[in-house]
């Protein structure tokens, strides 16, 4: 029998650094499954600038938290062998487990290199911002710590295109293009090329990167046996390297290996248009709905709620979206900082799991809380999360015909037990919507699992029902049998 899938970010941007993520990931496998969570998408496991980083100022691939490297062996979550045995964990439990790709950058190079590069405008990467000059660039990556182990290939600056620091003027706010080198035209044309985003940017042109960066991914794969692949900053990278790359990796392993890729951006037509160009080798995260979730969190019922899911790609592509609330990127601090307001994230949740399209991905910080900047859990989500596992099936009816209150049904289907359920969100305040669940549903009374509405709703002869929802509140009006399958474990 087929369930639902649910992905959940196992992470967020302000962890403590202590090393023992790997463990508390571990521990959690069995309740994870138990929710009703299938994938999990784990931080980068590798070696950055310093112990303290999340996982993107990458300094070496290969080092799991294995060396001493950068001054620590392990890294922020843990070492090398702690990172292997929490993927076994997820595996003995059922999940699938997706590795953070980190390719687009390096950070922290070992030895300085003399490079000759022209300064470019922040404002387009194509235009000059003064003369070709001789600068001094962190470019020559040895890993002393590493001494050869896994791979004896050395990167310096011939493998990269730009960077953003000359160690000899110290000018910040500069961007450089090493000469003889050029931008990927094939990127997201913001800043007329997005190809480089921070530090030293690697050149996915050059035969030499190409062919470590596919040695790297295969001994990775295989070393530790992760499933799947959430692939970070791939606007800034050339579109036919990735329509490549995961072309021949899944040839070369014999396995499928899904990837989900972050290209950050709003803008439908651009999110488009890229799986057009890596010919749908992969799926991206639906950041069009997040912004449809930010606007209508900050407009409140000046939203209209009848057009959310308007221009997104779970409506436009629905194979090919990940659907998200937040991320690591949209917290509180960050560079991307676009959180969507408390109120509204139970709304948005429920857009999510209890819809049938798009491969859904609930962040850690919102069904554990965020302590560090004393954020809340999200109410009732631990509730969605099995809603959707467990009765979340069989065709879908929409009710996206008024500005404050949207709804939909689900029919259910024989193989899940009492699944099917009917849907009502508001934005302003509650009100009621009449809808179908069909006539062999007559007589048949629902209850509202999230516990707003206490009178059941019982269909009438012809199959409907008169469901209600409170003031910017959600419902979930569910067959009594369901009510005792929804206690949450935390």
């Amino acid at each position: 029998m087929e369930t639902n899938r649910t992905m959940m970010q196992f992470f967020e941007w302000y962890l403590p650094n202590d090393g023992f993520w790997w463990k508390r990931c571990a521990a959690k496998a069995q309740n994870l499954a138990g929710l009703g969570i299938t994938d999990i998408w784990l931080p980068p496991a590798y070696k950055c600038t310093s112990q303290d980083d999340v996982g993107y100022s990458i300094y070496d691939l290969y080092d799991l938290g294995e060396f001493d490297q950068k001054g620590t062996v392990r890294t922020k979550y843990g070492t090398k062998e702690e990172y292997i045995e929490a993927v076994q964990a997820l595996h003995n439990e059922g999940l699938l487990v997706y590795a953070d790709i980190v390719l687009n950058h390096r950070m922290g190079g070992d030895k300085l290199e003399k490079v000759r590069a022209i300064p470019v405008s922040p404002e387009n990467r194509y235009q000059p911002a003064g003369e070709e000059q001789t600068i001094s660039v962190w470019s020559k990556f040895t890993f002393p710590g590493r001494n050869g182990k896994y791979s004896s290939f050395m990167w310096d600056h011939t493998h990269f295109t730009g960077t953003d620091w000359d160690e000899a003027s110290k000018e910040p706010g500069r961007i450089y293009r090493f000469t003889g080198k050029n931008w990927e035209p094939d990127t997201d044309q913001e800043y007329g090329s997005f190809d480089y985003l921070m530090g030293m940017n690697v050149d996915m042109e050059n035969p030499e990167v190409t062919r470590e960066l596919k040695s790297w991914l295969e001994w990775y794969l295989k070393e530790t046996d992760v499933d799947a692949l959430r692939l970070d900053a791939v606007k800034h990278i050339s579109f036919s390297f990735y329509r490549d790359f995961l072309k021949t990796i899944r040839r070369d392993t014999g396995r499928a290996y899904p990837a989900v890729g972050e290209y950050w951006s709003g803008d439908i037509d651009k999110l488009l248009y890229y799986l057009d160009s890596v010919e749908n080798t992969m799926s991206l995260f639906d950041v069009a709905l997040h912004f449809n979730f930010y606007h209508a969190s900050k407009s409140g019922s000046d939203y209209d709620m009848s057009s959310i899911l308007s221009r997104t790609l779970v409506s436009e592509r629905p194979a090919n979206a990940v659907t998200f609330v937040d991320n690591h990127d949209t917290q509180f601090g960050q560079s991307l900082q676009s959180f969507v307001e408390d109120w509204f994230k139970q709304l948005a949740y429920a857009m999510i799991l209890l819809r049938k399209d798009g491969l859904p991905c609930v962040f850690y910080a919102d069904y554990y809380g965020n302590p560090a900047h004393n954020r809340p859990m999200v109410p009732n989500l631990g509730k969605l999360i099995k809603l959707r596992h467990l009765y979340a099936y069989g065709d879908q009816t929409d009710y996206f015909d008024d500005k404050h209150i949207a709804g939909w049904v689900r029919s259910g289907d024989d193989q899940h037990p009492d699944s099917g359920f009917a849907v009502l969100l508001s934005n302003a305040e509650g009100g009621s919507k009449k809808m179908y669940l069909g006539k062999d549903r007559s007589g048949t009374a629902f209850y509202d699992a999230l516990s707003n509405n206490q009178e059941p709703v019982v269909i009438d002869n012809d199959g409907y029902g008169i469901f209600t929802v409170g003031d910017k509140s959600v419902s979930v009006w569910v067959l009594e049998g369901a009510l005792e399958e929804l206690t949450v474990n935390e």
